[in-house]
């Protein structure tokens, strides 16, 4: 599943978003949060939130998915590097996992007290979350990650939803936190279409007035059952990459619409991708100069 861009895109929510993640730790003072490149070899941090205008300590986070040995030595050289860059900084490094049998054993010293990297199993901790604040938007973008069940996520996505779309949230967190449990839904059902996921989280969204959707379904049924079928998927993607530019950004321009409406699988692929990191509509697209 992938994680690197919600992760980042989480972390920019904010403290809450970092004492969820980090397993409980809260922020003292304000902290600000971005994803870096130590570019002398090329090392991304997946996380890097640190102190705003204060001397507090700057936290390297770490998600890591899947089992890897190296993980933990793998932080440690981050953690030294951003140092290195900045020695004037206390710089800890935070490793999260989404178990606990994931975590290496080594190492050694990085599970004695004092070390200078915290490591995290989300799941139970997550879990403990889920149960003891199941209104809290923060936990619920993580519950594709921890709910094992399918049955019981699809029971508990409605109400996942809400908690996120009902928080006294400002509205660019409330649409960075829906696009990411919305984002995982996806990865983790990839045997659904976007409108079953959407049904899934009792959504009902007008999509199929928009130009792209009519553009897209018009080319599918002229052009015969197979090319059908293909643009059929191409369409279903058109919708996912619409509603999310939509939500981020507000309405598309016509320009906009025409370019998605008649990109290539492939390329539609490559703008969803890339929705965390666009910074505006133009940004993903390349600009109505471009069509």
């Amino acid at each position: 599943m992938k994680t690197d861009h919600p992760i980042y895109l989480y972390l920019r929510s904010g403290s809450e978003a970092f004492r969820v993640l980090s397993g409980g730790l809260v922020l003292e003072g304000p902290y600000k949060a971005c994803s870096l490149t130590i570019k002398d070899i090329e090392r991304r941090l997946d996380g890097l939130v640190e102190p705003d205008g204060h001397s507090g300590p700057t936290f390297v986070l770490e998600f890591q998915a899947q089992p890897s040995a190296k993980s933990l030595y793998n932080l440690n050289t981050k953690v030294g590097l951003y140092g290195e860059e900045h020695p004037d900084r206390e710089v800890l490094g935070i490793a999260v996992f989404l178990r606990a049998v994931d975590i290496p054993e080594r190492p050694s010293w990085v599970h004695q007290n004092g070390s200078p990297i915290r490591c995290v199993a989300l799941e139970p901790v997550l879990q403990e979350l889920l149960a003891r604040e199941p209104d809290n938007p923060f936990v619920a973008v993580f519950a594709p990650l921890i709910i094992a069940s399918d049955a019981e996520l699809s029971e508990r996505a409605p109400a996942l939803w809400q908690s996120i779309q009902q928080a006294p949230l400002a509205q660019d967190i409330r649409e960075t936190l829906s696009n990411v449990l919305e984002f995982w839904l996806f990865e983790r059902y990839k045997d659904k279409t976007e409108e079953e996921i959407w049904a899934m989280l009792n959504l009902v969204t007008p999509i199929q007035e928009t130009k792209a959707y009519q553009s897209i379904y018009a080319k599918g049924e002229a052009a015969g059952e197979a090319r059908g079928e293909a643009r059929g998927e191409a369409r279903g993607k058109v919708i996912t990459l619409h509603r999310q530019l939509t939500r981020r950004f507000g309405p598309l321009p016509p320009w906009a619409e025409q370019r998605i409406a008649a990109a290539p699988k492939a390329q539609l692929e490559t703008w969803l991708d890339g929705i965390f990191d666009a910074t505006s509509v133009e940004d993903l697209l390349g600009g109505e100069e471009r069509h």
